[in-house]
C-alpha cells in the first residue's frame, strides 16, 4: 500500500459524517471511543494526545512510531502507513465511521423504544 497522511481525509470525514454518529461527539454517548486500526498489522490504536493520555477526537501525534512515516521536529505527525484508517472502538471492536454510524442509529431506536415502553408503563 502506498503510504500517506490522513490528517485531509480526517477532516473531509468528519463534515461527510455529521449528524450520522460518525463522529466523536456523536457516539461518545454510546460507548465509542476514537481510534485507528491498521490493516496491515491488524492492529487496533486508541486515539491519544501527545502525552499519551486518551484524546475524545482523532488525532496523529498521539500514534505510535511503527504507523508513523514521518514527524515533525516539534512531534507534529506528517504522514502515517495508508493502511491506517480512522475510525472508532468500542467493547475491544474497531467500528469504521459507516459501521459506528449503523450502530449508533440502532441503539438510538432501541433507546427511543424503550422511553416510549417506560411512558406506557406509567399510568
Amino acid at each position: 500500500m502506498r503510504e500517506g497522511t490522513i490528517e485531509h481525509r480526517l477532516a473531509r470525514a468528519n463534515e461527510s459524517y455529521r449528524g450520522s454518529g460518525g463522529r466523536s461527539e456523536e457516539n461518545r454517548d454510546y460507548g465509542f471511543r476514537p481510534a485507528f486500526f491498521d490493516y496491515a498489522s491488524q492492529k487496533l490504536y486508541l486515539s491519544r494526545f501527545a502525552d499519551g493520555n486518551p484524546a475524545p477526537m482523532h488525532l496523529l501525534d498521539g500514534l505510535p512510531e511503527e504507523v508513523v512515516v514521518d514527524r515533525a521536529p516539534s512531534g507534529r505527525v506528517l504522514r502515517t502507513r495508508a493502511s491506517l484508517v480512522a475510525g472508532f472502538e468500542r467493547k475491544g471492536m474497531f467500528y469504521s465511521r459507516k459501521a459506528a454510524a449503523r450502530a449508533v442509529a440502532a441503539l438510538r431506536s432501541r433507546r427511543t423504544l424503550r422511553s416510549e415502553v417506560a411512558r406506557r408503563l406509567v399510568p
